[in-house]
């Protein structure tokens, strides 16, 4: 059993007026086999605390914890945190020209477990992964992101959490720019991932359409920096029906 634990986590950063708060005191536990989504409005923080998590070094953490399994996360590289098992697919995938998909990935699992994973084994199974995702195999040739559209660039967020396993996974909008055949198919493999290796998954959203997919145990309306309500399914379905203006008034 894996526990993500973050507690009264604070974190700013800067701006060209100064330093600016945009967490105010956030307090979310996730475990393995746990599915939790994270709605609010723009700018109320959801992809800040996706990229404090991961280590980004614009984002500045000022006060409170994060642990997994019991270590200190703040304390680790950003590398150390992926090898400890956190995993963030993020909103805007960025190109890595020169690096082939093929590479990357092979990298990536050799990185984490330690050892190259057998060529010919390997070779099967990310096409096997690729053709769950409908994702073309020449794309394992190519350059990564380089030239993919936003549904590429999404797929190959879903590919990488299938074949790196991790124990906590960050899920930044995933559904952004997802026709609903790709919405479909991405949920589809988040979905065998989980049920694979039992992750922890974090899913930042704005919308419910991807709920319809990966249906969350929990789900966490984030305001103005911190986690306003929390409830499960059926308050997605009341935000989807209501907004956020009642939270916004109070905040």
């Amino acid at each position: 059993m894996t526990t993500l634990e973050i507690r009264d986590l604070h974190v700013s950063v800067d701006t060209p007026e100064g330093v600016k708060p945009i967490l105010n005191g956030v307090d979310l536990t996730v475990r393995s086999g746990e599915t939790h989504a994270l709605m609010g409005p723009n700018g109320s923080g959801k992809s800040t605390l996706a990229y404090s998590l991961a280590g980004h070094p614009k984002y500045q953490v000022t006060q409170g914890s994060v642990t997994l399994d019991g270590e200190d996360l703040l304390a680790m590289s950003v590398d150390q945190r992926a090898r400890a098992g956190l995993f963030l697919a993020m909103q805007y995938p960025v190109e890595v020209p020169g690096v082939t998909v093929a590479n990357f990935l092979r990298t990536a699992r050799t990185a984490l477990s330690g050892q190259a994973p057998p060529l010919r084994a390997w070779v099967k199974e990310v096409g096997a992964a690729m053709d769950a995702l409908r994702f073309d195999r020449e794309f394992s040739e190519r350059s990564v992101n380089e030239g993919f559209s936003g549904g590429e660039k999404k797929r190959h967020e879903i590919l990488q959490l299938e074949l790196l396993r991790p124990k906590i996974a960050i899920l930044d909008e995933t559904d952004s720019g997802l026709d609903v055949d790709a919405l479909r198919v991405v949920s589809e493999g988040v979905n065998r991932a989980q049920a694979t290796t039992g992750a922890g998954i974090m899913l930042i959203t704005h919308y419910t359409r991807i709920l319809d997919h990966i249906r969350p145990d929990f789900v966490h309306v984030f305001v103005a920096g911190r986690i306003a309500e929390e409830g499960g399914p059926d308050l997605a379905a009341r935000l989807e029906a209501e907004g956020y203006d009642r939270f916004l008034t109070t905040a």
